[in-house]
């Protein structure tokens, strides 16, 4: 998976990140372990609910600015569409 653009959240219906990374298994270990200082470590956003991958950075940076402008509600129906329980799919990424 090699650009990824993703949405982390405290719980279903919770606070949203939106964010993109080249490595989406360690980055998203790097929220689940608050190893990095910031918004999502001082939210708890520790569950990953959405990500879509691309081949290029800059197609994985153009979606992540294009989420990042959407309304809230959109990202909510957005997760909903994918993953309506709000599953945290850490472990499918983290072991596939």
């Amino acid at each position: 998976m090699p650009f990824c653009v993703y949405i982390m959240t405290n719980r279903p219906q919770g606070t949203l990140y939106v964010g993109y990374t080249d490595n989406l298994a360690r980055r998203v270990w790097e929220h689940r372990t608050k190893a990095i200082p910031g918004f999502t470590r001082d939210h708890g956003l520790t569950r990953l609910v959405y990500y879509e991958a691309f081949d290029t950075r800059d197609a994985a940076k153009q979606r992540e600015r294009r989420l990042k402008s959407w309304l809230r509600r959109w990202k909510i129906e957005a997760i909903d569409h994918l993953n309506p329980h709000w599953r945290d799919l850490y472990e499918d990424i983290a072991h596939g």
